[in-house]
């Protein structure tokens, strides 16, 4: 197996920013590091495929990179012929819905694992990312045959994660009160711990290493224990192990 590389995005858009302008830096290093000259975007969490794949053009080729719609070929094909490869966000069920319906969710694997095609996400493109798509903050506005995503690292993820705030009226869950009600899932559910990335925050993985990078720090839930705030620099290499993979083997 190769070493996985990865670039995942809480988001594309930050208040205050263009559209991936927070992450430009590390995206353009993420990509002529693994020298990438052309990007497979895979459009499907939105259902407009041109439009999307438009705007993600007007941004790539001001970096230099030459960007290709999976829409426009053979899916399986493209995925097999890719340099590398960048999924947005949208709506995480519809994403995942597509993937499977296009048998794409081997493929993918496959190239990100086996042959080391480097890896970007952003928002929905994260979340399937992760074993499964549980922590998605979306609509189920379709039914995927299977929760279970790409698996490409060993625990869930959390977009867009919002802290409580003081001065509202709401009184409905906080984002943290609903994943710690998914860690308290009994023991025949696989459960996985959840990085929370906040607004402008960016997942850097390399093989067994892993980063926070970005603009805001993150937050950690791992069952069994109190959430952790994880500031941007941390070493997360810990969390690509096996000992750390799903509630079963974690502690009560």
């Amino acid at each position: 197996m190769s070493t996985p590389r990865l670039l995942l995005l809480s988001s594309s858009a930050v208040h205050g920013h263009g559209y991936l302008e927070y992450a430009a830096t590390d995206i353009n290093i993420f990509l002529n590091k693994n020298r990438v000259s052309t990007v497979l975007f895979i459009p499907y969490a939105s259902a407009d495929y041109d439009s999307y794949l438009k705007k993600v053009e007007a941004v790539f080729s001001k970096w230099g990179y030459q960007v290709e719609g999976i829409h426009k070929h053979n899916p399986v094909e493209a995925v097999a012929n890719a340099e590398a490869i960048f999924i947005g966000g949208g709506n995480t069920f519809l994403l995942l819905k597509t993937l499977y319906d296009k048998n794409l969710i081997k493929p993918i694997r496959q190239r990100i694992l086996n042959d080391g095609v480097p890896y970007i996400g952003s928002s929905a493109g994260t979340n399937v990312a992760a074993p499964t798509i549980h922590n998605t903050n979306d609509m189920p506005i379709v039914y995927p045959p299977s929760f279970k995503a790409l698996n490409l690292i060993p625990f869930n993820i959390n977009p867009h994660y919002l802290d409580p705030d003081n001065n509202s009226t709401h009184k409905g869950e906080t984002r943290e009160e609903r994943i710690l009600q998914y860690h308290g899932l009994p023991s025949e559910y696989d459960v996985f711990n959840v990085l929370g990335l906040r607004e402008g925050c960016t997942l850097f993985i390399d093989g067994q290493v892993g980063i926070l990078k970005g603009i805001n720090n993150a937050r950690l839930f791992i069952r069994g224990k109190p959430p952790k705030e994880i500031a941007v620099g941390t070493d997360l290499s810990h969390l690509l192990t096996d000992t750390l993979r799903t509630e079963k083997k974690l502690t009560p």
